[in-house]
């Protein structure tokens, strides 16, 4: 009888919990193409529509980026600051993944420039030449962002890692 009444809580309990509003939030929908998800308008919009803040946008880019939708997530960084090495860097990830690795080279340039403490943009710009075997300037990076007291992070972690095993990373 106590595994009967047992049983039956546990098949019950989370019926309850779901109907005393214990649910989780509902995760955000998957957008089309070249659209972001606006918390604010509930829907999905052109990112020049968006109410996004900077930040948010940066967020969204990088989640495109790592889910393999680089054409969206370069729709989303056509409308970010140009000159932020934010942008620069991830303009840089896309086109390297999406097989343009000069162009690519030319953004982590771009951003090192602005910013040469820009540790993942140092870490894919690793991660690109690695691709392109070129281990040597690899580790010219590597180097620079332990100088830039990157040591034990993921950017070093990364590269690091690409430069001993030649795989790199999509994320």
């Amino acid at each position: 009888m106590r595994i009967l009444i047992a049983t039956a809580l546990t098949l019950a309990l989370p019926t309850a919990l779901l109907a005393a509003g214990g649910e989780s939030k509902p995760s955000k929908p998957k957008c089309p193409y070249n659209k972001v998800y606006d918390e604010k308008k509930k829907e999905c919009v052109l990112p020049e529509e968006s109410s996004l803040d900077t930040d948010t946008l940066y967020e969204t880019v990088r989640s495109l980026a790592y889910a393999g939708r680089y054409d969206d997530a370069q729709s989303v960084l056509a409308v970010m600051p140009q000159d932020d090495d934010r942008t620069l860097t991830y303009l840089g990830f896309t086109n390297r993944k999406m097989g343009r690795a000069d162009v690519a080279m030319g953004y982590y340039t771009q951003a090192l420039a602005v910013n040469p403490s820009n540790i993942l943009a140092r870490s894919y710009m690793g991660q690109g030449l690695v691709e392109q075997g070129n281990i040597a300037d690899a580790l010219v990076q590597l180097r620079a962002i332990r100088d830039h007291g990157g040591t034990g992070t993921w950017a070093e972690a990364s590269l690091r890692t690409a430069i001993s095993t030649g795989q790199t990373y999509n994320y």
